[in-house]
């Protein structure tokens, strides 16, 4: 009885043992199934699975771009390092469906799924819109569609719309008026509408009261501050005579006279590679021709800068009614309260032309 229990009793251990044996076997097998599968979508979701040469990089999506469309994008800059891993996720994620446009900010070592939440939530980032130095509004048009996603026929629909301008205060001769040229942050996917109203605003926070008491002492509206502004743009670059040219207009609008701007003539011309004016543009019929109308043009002859306008608004307080470019071509000017004084200034200024032998 004894042999025969103490067999059994070996039997059943051994039997104990392949069964300890077997379950740590499968127990290894999954542990190492798991930690591969974990670290497969550690790989797939977690891992950086981005590069770009700087910091960071920008991308834009079109409000047609499609799924297909971002792919093209992210790889033709070389983005995603590992591509079947990025489509992977980015179809459990449901990203094929969940499109969204804008302007979109990648850093360098984001995984997968920052980038796909990042472009399926349509976390896009602004960007910096700046304009300066524009005539005509089709200018602005031209440049603004260069940088929002907008086209610029639609801006200038709206611009040419003068039931729309007209609820803002403004006819097509006065439109430019509306525009402040600065740097404004908008979002890549801002639409013509929500630019001009943006621009509204900007306008109304930039004649505040004490713009608007200093134009009301002088005597003129908003837009005909930008108006004259805009001239004074054309006829100097140097910041600090721009307030006495100001003080010579005004002082020949206080005595009723023609304002006779240069600047004017090359506006109604359309012209605007004139460098030198001639009698012959005189004879322009143009209401932008101050040397055949008085007062002020209908509207300004360019998108004044800030300087300028607020340059209207401190004018300098002189005697002054005439001024022309200085003859050493230095880009100042001369002025003089006299026409005798300033004949001589103007006829020392064509000869110093001459000599360069500029006749248009």
């Amino acid at each position: 009885m004894s042999y025969y229990y103490t067999k059994n009793s070996r039997r059943g251990k051994q039997k104990k043992s392949k069964w300890r044996r077997l379950i740590f076997s499968v127990l290894l097998i999954l542990i190492l199934i798991g930690s591969g599968a974990g670290y497969l979508l550690y790989t797939i979701i977690l891992k950086p699975n981005v590069w770009v040469q700087k910091e960071q990089t920008s991308i834009f999506i079109s409000s047609e771009a499609s799924y297909q469309m971002v792919l093209d994008t992210l790889y033709s800059k070389g983005i995603i390092i590992h591509r079947k891993n990025f489509e992977w996720l980015a179809q459990h994620k449901s990203y094929p469906e969940l499109v969204k446009p804008g302007h979109y900010i990648i850093r360098a070592g984001m995984n997968n799924n920052e980038l796909i939440n990042l472009l399926r939530a349509g976390l896009q980032s602004p960007v910096d819109v700046t304009f300066n130095n524009l005539r005509t509004v089709e200018q602005l048009a031209a440049n603004i569609a260069k940088q929002i996603e907008t086209d610029s026929l639609s801006i200038i629909t709206l611009l040419y719309d003068t039931a729309y301008i007209g609820q803002l205060g403004f006819n097509r001769q006065t439109i430019p008026a509306l525009f402040i040229p600065n740097t404004y942050e908008f979002y890549w996917t801002t639409d013509a509408t929500t630019f001009i109203s943006r621009m509204f605003q900007e306008y109304r926070s930039f004649w505040n009261p004490s713009r608007l008491d200093k134009a009301k002492a002088i005597g003129l509206e908003p837009y005909e501050v930008s108006t004259l502004a805009s001239i004074i743009e054309k006829e100097t670059n140097k910041q600090d005579e721009k307030a006495t040219i100001a003080g010579v207009y005004l002082n020949r609008l206080k005595a009723n006279w023609r304002l006779q701007a240069d600047p004017t003539l090359v506006f109604a011309s359309g012209d605007f590679g004139i460098q030198r004016v001639l009698d012959v543009h005189k004879l322009i019929d143009s209401p932008y021709n101050t040397y055949r109308n008085s007062g002020l043009p209908p509207g300004p002859i360019t998108i004044p800068d800030p300087t300028s306008i607020d340059a209207v608004l401190n004018y300098e307080t002189h005697r002054y009614y005439f001024f022309c470019a200085k003859d050493d071509l230095s880009g100042y000017h001369a002025f003089a309260e006299t026409n005798r004084e300033h004949e001589r200034n103007a006829r020392a200024y064509r000869n110093a032309l001459n000599k360069l032998n500029i006749k248009k």
